[in-house]
């Protein structure tokens, strides 16, 4: 509860409690909080003990932490059995490696993927997937038009 709390921080407590309760009040004042804490922290062992107990034997395994949504996901699909796979999709799935390819297809660059490596480039491979082997290169770069020439102008598009 108080982890993040630094020396900094204590010192100024320290100061606002003698400057609010007086040194002569403030030693009681200490007391009667942590008593209250105590009595808090006591009370709610009790709840959580008499609930695991009215739930009966097969919550045993019951944690209260596992009613926080992060808790909860992160139980039932990170530690829990993998049924579904998921262990294997996550660590099957580089972003890393996909964001390159998306990246390298993008500025038309090879990348270094299953189809690069047999010297097939990215647009290749995807005219050949798609059957047809005349169809134009749309990953490749256009080529630059002479200095003399002037680009297309349509006016409808301005």
């Amino acid at each position: 509860m108080f982890n993040d709390i630094g020396a900094l921080e204590l010192v100024t407590l320290a100061v606002l409690g003698v400057l609010i309760f007086g040194p002569d009040k403030l030693p009681k004042v200490i007391q009667d909080a942590s008593r209250f804490i105590r009595k808090v922290r006591e009370f709610s062992d009790s709840a959580k003990e008499d609930i695991r107990t009215e739930l009966g034997p097969a919550f045993k395994d019951f944690e209260f932490e596992d009613l926080n949504p992060k808790t909860f996901v992160r139980k039932q699909l990170m530690d829990g059995s993998d049924d579904l796979g998921l262990k294997e999709i996550r660590e099957s799935f580089d972003l890393r490696k996909e964001m390159s390819e998306v990246a390298d297809a993008v500025h038309g660059r090879e990348s270094l993927t299953k189809e690069s490596a047999g010297g097939v480039s990215g647009g290749a491979a995807i005219a050949a997937a798609n059957g047809s082997p005349g169809a134009p290169d749309l990953l490749k770069k256009r080529e630059q038009p002479a200095k003399d020439d002037r680009p297309p102008f349509d006016a409808d598009a301005t």
